[in-house]
């Protein structure tokens, strides 16, 4: 279907510009009317071979499982500008159907393309929009279709995505600065790696042949120099590192099944410096989740199963679950909380304050934005504590390597200078 460019003035006056398929001219200055705009100018986009392409993957369709669900899913980044441009679209006051239509049309070529499609399909067959996003669990989760529900039984859709939108920014936020943190480490980690493998598998060797063809008496930490870089190169070493990379890789896999996923995350929690923190970005992330969806209405034992999955970590979606059955029998959320032993006294303190003045949802923000917080300050420091870490080890592996081949060398000198 052609493509048309066009620039319109909108109710207030402003100037617009944009695109559309349509499948002439005409169709497209209806379109433009339809959606409460003046076209001032509207012409067909010149196909490039690349449009041409891009048109040709769309005719052809998504990729379908068995089931006839689309495959693939929305990336965060997506899912999170999608969700705040929906928006704005529906706090202006344009329908759900013409939101989703206008929204997808803006993606690139893809399965969220698809996916946007099909829930505007299902939408305009009947279907309420969280029931359409339900039907595409792998890019809308249990929190986002029920946040929506909420929405669109209170009357406040336009609100709720808002929320949602904040929620996924802060997530996504967090995100990128612990991963940005840990880069420079992992490289400076890496290059030592190589380095050292390198002067082991190519230097060593060399000082090795020579100093055998002068018959000269190694000193210990040559000879232990010598002895580390004939295992890596022997047999021997390529076993080794046939044997970690397989045991990495039995240990990856035992870490997927029930069992071993809880024991793995019951370690994390108890790890020096990295187990504290690890425990309160989970943290955060629960009392973000729980607020986001008390403050949209949902149930409280609802929001409490949609966190335990939410939690990234089995043993505390454990403890949400047993808080979840203690609600059940009459009691409040606070007093269970303390009694898991996972959770700080600032959340319980904070929690049971939020229950006595009604308003839980904006202490369990609070607590967020005070984990949050932490997490970011604890991850600088931790990263700030490795850099100079980092490079004294490297220093000192390297000082080692220089040292132990020089110092037969230097006997060699003692010796033709005694002579």
């Amino acid at each position: 279907m052609p493509i048309f460019a066009y620039e319109a003035i909108n109710a207030q006056g402003q100037k617009e510009t944009g695109e559309l398929e349509a499948a002439n001219r005409n169709q497209a200055i209806l379109e433009i009317r339809n959606a409460g705009l003046k076209p001032t100018k509207v012409a067909q986009r010149a196909e490039t071979a690349a449009t041409k392409k891009s048109a040709a993957k769309e005719e052809k369709g998504p990729s379908r499982t068995k089931g006839g669900k689309i495959k693939g899913k929305a990336n965060a980044q997506q899912l999170t500008d999608f969700t705040a441009q929906m928006a704005v679209l529906i706090d202006a006051g344009l329908p759900v159907v013409r939101s989703l239509k206008v929204l997808s049309r803006q993606q690139k070529p893809g399965a969220f393309k698809f996916i946007l499609e099909d829930v505007s399909e299902s939408v305009e067959q009947g279907s309420s929009l969280s029931e359409a996003f339900s039907n595409h669990g792998r890019t809308f989760d249990k929190l986002y279709v029920n946040m929506i529900k909420a929405g669109e039984a209170g009357g406040i859709l336009d609100t709720i995505l808002q929320r949602l939108a904040d929620f996924m920014e802060k997530s996504q936020r967090l995100k990128k600065k612990v991963i940005g943190a840990m880069i420079y480490p992992i490289i400076v980690m890496s290059v030592a790696v190589m380095i050292l493998t390198g002067i082991m598998i190519f230097v060593v060797p060399a000082f090795e042949q020579m100093f055998a063809e002068q018959g000269m008496e190694l000193h210990w930490m040559t000879a232990m120099l010598v002895g580390i870089s004939r295992g890596i190169v022997s047999i021997w070493g390529i076993i080794f590192v046939g044997v970690v990379i397989a045991g990495a890789a039995g240990l990856m896999a035992w870490g997927r099944t029930p069992g071993g996923e809880r024991v793995i995350d019951k370690l994390k929690l108890k790890l020096p410096i990295f187990g504290p923190i690890i425990k309160k970005a989970v943290t955060a992330r629960f009392t973000r989740t729980l607020g986001t969806l008390v403050m949209a209405g949902v149930p409280i034992l609802e929001s409490l199963n949609i966190c335990k999955n939410a939690m990234g970590n089995v043993i505390l979606g454990e403890a949400i679950d047993k808080v979840a059955n203690s609600i059940k029998e009459g009691e409040t959320i606070a007093g269970p909380l303390s009694e898991t032993g996972l959770f700080d006294d600032l959340v319980v303190n904070m929690v049971d304050v939020g229950e006595e003045t009604g308003e839980l949802d904006k202490m369990l923000m609070k607590v967020a934005d005070t984990y949050d917080v932490y997490v970011d300050i604890a991850v600088e420091s931790l990263v700030s504590i490795l850099e100079p870490v980092l490079i004294v080890f490297m220093g000192g592996a390297i000082g080692f390597i220089v040292i132990a081949l020089f110092l037969p060398l230097v006997g060699l000198i003692d010796g033709i200078s005694q002579a």
